[in-house]
């Protein structure tokens, strides 16, 4: 769209005048669209407490040894990196209601065949599967949530995506202590059921119709979310068929925000959220915490917790401060992991995570206990510090920062640098640290940070109570 003036434009998803909706279904729909974050979360989850399950399978045929476990918990990312593909191709050619729903099926097919494995193959595939739908999920719903909410709380919704990802592995955490992994993964088909009849039920996207000239449609969708009706602008004619060219590389309004996305999925991932996570268990038992599944709990729970803390105070505190604030906060506590291993490695680097965790024999036990304290409180401060900015915020921005007409390849890019990254960051964690020494790989991903950061603050825009338009218009120079 290409208003005069841009401080005019009427939001194609704000109130008449400025004033509270007289509906409140707009956050039925964002919550029937973030089920598919939930289910995605539990896939993630699924993982941790079915793979210990599985090892002591009464099958040969099902029982995982080290190999088949790792690609159990690793196959996933893959086909979270073709979910994110296929699902910038669907998003703007099937529309983001029909995208959602289209998701259910691999997550229901997926759990579906784990359940009814006869073998490790049958584990795999079912993995894979859940896989697809996670990278589709994570691009759909970000995108729905966003074009269907106004201003006010668009930060409040967009991250409740982010949210119901970590409530969803905490589901799967509480659920692995009472279920095996059978019905773990039955239990995994009900988030995406239930997304599926609730989303039969609610509209396509008004800027999504409108973008395709169902103007009629726009309005239903209008009436339904906000019990009310608005004076409508128009998008510009064809521009939904405009599609990407890299010739529009060339100007602003698709440049910055391509740049801006892709470096808040990646500077997310190097921030070292996967190393830390894959440290947790093997640091809470060094704290002598002796049920390590109760370590994932904890961490569950802080994720929980400070992701809703986010959601709640994002509309009022911006995007660029909670992002500054969370990087400032994983700068210290990497830091201090860092300086942890330091303390506790008197040798040569090991690349046994337990081995880099043992202190050095000639410290007390007390002492050792109070250095693994030290690990417990940098790891906590970490999630929590992530949790309030960096975790749900790449996502919210992704959602906001794209112009209509190249949506869906330019967040369908983002999603696939992230889950590229998250690959990247885990799989060559190990090789990084036999380079620089455990305390070397995490002050690593403290400069990380600390880039982060300053990203942030020379970079990225605040888009606090701004339409989408008005995003799009600043990136133009408009």
């Amino acid at each position: 769209m290409t208003p005069e003036d841009p401080e005019e434009t009427q939001p194609l998803l704000g109130p008449p005048g400025g004033s509270a909706p007289l509906s409140r279904r707009v956050f039925l729909a964002a919550f029937a669209a973030a089920l598919g974050p939930l289910s995605f979360g539990f896939a993630l989850g699924y993982s941790s407490p079915a793979i210990p399950s599985l090892r002591r399978a009464a099958s040969p045929a099902l029982r995982l040894d080290d190999a088949a476990a790792s690609w159990f918990g690793a196959i996933v990312t893959l086909g979270a990196a073709a979910g994110g593909v296929l699902g910038g191709w669907l998003v703007d050619r099937a529309g983001r209601k029909l995208s959602l729903l289209l998701c259910t099926v691999p997550f229901v097919v997926g759990f579906a065949v784990i359940t009814a494995a006869q073998n490790v193959w049958m584990l795999l595939g079912g993995r894979l599967l859940t896989g697809l739908a996670c990278g589709i999920a994570s691009l759909v719903a970000p995108v729905y949530i966003s074009e269907i909410s106004y201003p006010g709380v668009r930060g409040l919704l967009g991250s409740c995506v982010q949210l119901m990802v970590v409530t969803g592995i905490l589901l799967a955490y509480l659920a692995g202590w009472v279920l095996e992994w059978r019905w773990l993964a039955v239990l995994g088909c009900a988030p995406a059921s239930f997304m599926l009849l609730l989303m039969c039920y609610m509209p396509e996207t008004p800027r999504f119709l409108l973008s395709q000239q169902r103007r009629q449609e726009a309005t239903a969708a209008m009436q339904f979310l906000w019990g009310s009706e608005q004076v409508w602008e128009e998008p510009p004619v064809g521009a939904e068929h405009q599609g990407f060219h890299p010739a529009q590389l060339r100007h602003p309004g698709i440049y910055k925000p391509f740049i801006i996305g892709i470096s808040l999925m990646a500077f997310q991932q190097l921030s070292g959220i996967n190393a830390v996570m894959f440290y947790a268990e093997t640091i809470f038992e060094e704290a002598k915490f002796k049920d390590s599944s109760l370590a994932s709990v904890i961490v569950g729970v802080i994720q929980v917790l400070f992701t809703a803390m986010a959601a709640l105070i994002m509309d009022r505190a911006g995007r660029r401060l909670l992002l500054t604030l969370s990087g400032v906060v994983m700068v210290f506590s990497t830091s201090a992991f860092g300086a942890y291993f330091k303390l506790t490695q008197g040798g040569p680097s090991n690349s046994s995570h337990v081995d880099l965790l043992t202190p050095l024999s000639m410290e007390p036990a007390s002492a050792s206990v109070g250095l693994a304290w030290l690990a417990v409180g940098s790891m906590c401060l970490f999630i929590a510090g992530f949790a309030v900015g960096w975790g749900p915020i790449p996502w919210l921005l992704m959602s906001e920062i794209f112009p209509l007409h190249v949506k869906g390849m330019a967040t369908g890019v983002c999603v696939l640098t992230n889950w590229f990254m998250a690959f990247l960051v885990t799989k060559e964690f190990s090789s990084v640290m036999a380079v620089l020494r455990p305390y070397g790989a995490f002050w690593l991903a403290s400069a990380f940070c600390i880039f982060s950061v300053l990203f942030t603050l020379s970079c990225v825009p605040e888009t606090k109570g701004k339409t989408l338009e008005q995003i799009t218009a600043h990136f133009e120079g408009r």
